[in-house]
């Protein structure tokens, strides 16, 4: 039920050029994963993400733990035919809340107690229980519950993670009793070489269908996770999918590719969205600003999609401006359909062996219009 094809390589950097068949249907990589914490792509319809054109989706174990609950998901036919999204499906084990809910949590060998962020009520997730869930969910790729902690971390508190997450992985191997989904490993060991090095090598021995690297994107500087990932490239295996976990920047996403990642999730093309702010060809757009009260221009000239054919920066602002859900809508729209459309485009440098050239090309325009940034 779950195969990674690995078709071609970049001759001059780490790139790879794959495929990834699931018993939902087969996806090219490289590809950018939207997030569906929820069981839901924020404002977007299932039928909106098909006309878009993405392949997997993710949801969270945690939250969809707290509400409808992984009975209920399982008594509808699992979270493709809940939610009627009949492609591919990825879901977290939670152990990212492990950092992001940190103020709310209690962390021991056995597992993480949770206190609800919606009623304070309490919640034991182990790693057999995260497979648990994550069973009932039904999602084609699931993953080990780890310990993902903050930037910065001391090394103690980095190696008593790093070691705990790889026991706990051997227990999720241990418990996890469904062949039609594929349970990867993640990497942790925070932003300490000798650490992260022996995390791949641990997890490696385990032998999962594929490995995530965890615990980036938290904080460190940028320079400090390219360079994880060159550290990692050479020992993971080449015929695994590698998935950088909460990294959907565009610039990432291609300097991830170039170090060899396959996969990538990310809240932020929705989260801009509901902030007024829009990916284009020459960087973010921050389209609530005054100065496009009267452009009646499309939000990126270059965007094929309906929202740039159709809307201008004008009528955009005024959604934004005046509260109004369709304005999210057509921003998240927007910003999906371009990093979905930057990965397809990735991929078509790849197959015509001209990565680099389009690496430098989009990023030397991109990034014209950093004083935007938000």
């Amino acid at each position: 039920m779950f195969e990674f094809q690995l078709t071609s390589t970049c001759s001059a950097t780490a790139a790879r050029r794959g495929k990834i068949v699931t018993g939902h249907g087969t996806v090219d990589t490289p590809l950018f994963m939207p997030v569906g914490t929820q069981a839901t792509v924020k404002t977007l319809t299932p039928e909106e993400l098909y006309e878009i054109g993405t392949g997997i989706i993710l949801a969270n174990t945690y939250h969809l733990n707290l509400r409808p609950g992984p009975e209920i998901v399982r008594k509808a036919g699992g979270l493709h035919r809940f939610m009627n999204y009949h492609r591919p499906i990825l879901t977290d084990s939670g152990g990212f809340q492990v950092f992001s809910l940190a103020k709310l949590r209690r962390v021991t060998d056995e597992g993480v107690e949770f206190s609800s962020h919606i009623d304070g009520s309490l919640h034991f997730i182990s790693p057999e229980r995260a497979i648990e869930i994550q069973q009932d969910l039904g999602a084609d790729i699931i993953m080990c519950f780890d310990e993902c902690i903050p930037y910065p971390s001391t090394y103690e508190y980095a190696k008593t993670a790093m070691e705990r997450t790889t026991r706990w992985a051997r227990r999720c191997l241990e418990h996890h009793k469904r062949p039609d989904q594929a349970l990867f490993g993640i990497i942790q060991g925070g932003t300490y070489k000798d650490l992260r090095l022996r995390s791949a090598e641990e997890l490696v021995a385990l032998d999962f269908p594929g490995y995530a690297i965890g615990g980036l994107s938290v904080g460190e500087p940028k320079k400090i996770m390219y360079e994880t990932l060159e550290l990692l490239e050479s020992r993971l295996p080449a015929d695994k999918p590698r998935y950088l976990m909460g990294v959907g920047e565009p610039e990432d996403l291609l300097e991830g590719v170039k170090r060899g990642i396959d996969m990538f999730d990310c809240v932020l093309p929705t989260r801009l969205a509901r902030h007024g702010t829009a990916y284009t060809a020459t960087g973010k757009l921050v389209v609530r600003n005054a100065q496009y009260a009267e452009d009646f221009g499309p939000l990126d000239p270059e965007c094929s999609c309906r929202v740039c054919r159709r809307y201008s920066r004008a009528y955009l602002r005024h959604l934004i401006k005046s509260g109004e859900i369709l304005g999210l809508r057509l921003l998240s729209y927007h910003n999906v359909h371009f990093l979905v459309e930057l990965m397809k485009r990735i991929r078509e440098s790849l197959e015509n062996n001209t990565f680099e050239v389009f690496r430098r090309s989009f990023l030397e325009k991109y990034r014209t219009k950093r004083e935007e940034d938000c």
